[in-house]
C-alpha cells in the first residue's frame, strides 16, 4: 500500500539554501522557472497541520488483484442498456449524433467507473460509432497496443432501420 514519508529531516536551512541555488541558476539561464521545484518552504507549506508533510511512494503493483479485474461482461450490459435507453426508435441525424454520441460515451465511462469502484487502477477508454443505415455494409476496426494479460475490453454492436451503432470499451490496466 502507500507509505508516508516525512520531511522532519529536511532542515529549513538546507531548503533554503536549495531555494537561493535553483534562483542563481533561473538567473544565470536568462530567464524565468523553468524548475519543477516547490518553491515553499515546508513550514510555510503546512500552516494548518504544524506536522511534517506527508508524501506517498508507489506501490509498484504491477498484476490486478482478483477482485479488480476489468468486467467484461458488466461493461457490455452497460453498453447494451445505454444503447437500448437512448437509441431505441431514434431516427439517424447527423446532427443529433454529435450530441448523442458525447451523452453516450459519458454515461457509459461513468457507469463503468462506479462498477470497478474507487480504489481501480484501470485506465477506461469508451469508444462509439453512430451511421446512417442505408443497407451498405460497415465494418469497424481498432487497434491498441495492451498488454492481454490485464487489458480487457467489451463491445456492443446496435441496428434499426435508420442507423447502426457500436460501442467499445476498453479496460486499459496502469501502474
Amino acid at each position: 500500500m502507500l507509505r508516508r514519508l516525512s520531511n522532519s529531516n529536511l532542515g529549513r536551512r538546507r531548503f533554503k539554501r536549495a531555494y537561493r541555488n535553483v534562483n542563481a541558476m533561473n538567473a544565470m539561464q536568462g530567464g524565468g522557472s523553468t524548475s519543477s521545484l516547490s518553491t515553499t518552504c515546508p513550514s510555510e507549506y503546512n500552516q494548518e497541520n504544524k506536522g511534517p508533510q506527508i508524501g506517498y511512494e508507489n506501490t509498484f503493483q504491477l498484476a490486478p488483484k482478483d477482485s479488480q479485474k476489468f468486467p467484461t461482461k458488466k461493461a457490455e450490459d452497460i453498453l447494451k442498456n445505454t444503447f437500448l435507453t437512448h437509441l431505441l426508435d431514434s431516427k439517424y441525424n447527423s446532427d443529433n449524433c454529435k450530441n448523442l454520441i458525447a451523452q453516450i460515451t459519458e454515461t457509459v465511462k461513468t457507469q463503468v467507473k462506479a462498477e470497478l469502484g474507487s480504489n481501480n487502477r484501470y485506465k477506461i477508454v469508451v469508444l462509439v460509432i453512430i451511421g446512417s443505415n442505408q443497407g451498405q455494409g460497415a465494418r469497424v476496426a481498432s487497434r491498441c497496443l495492451w498488454y492481454p494479460k490485464y487489458d480487457r475490453f467489451a463491445q456492443y454492436e446496435y441496428h434499426n432501420e435508420s442507423l447502426f451503432a457500436v460501442g467499445i470499451v476498453y479496460g486499459v490496466y496502469y501502474e
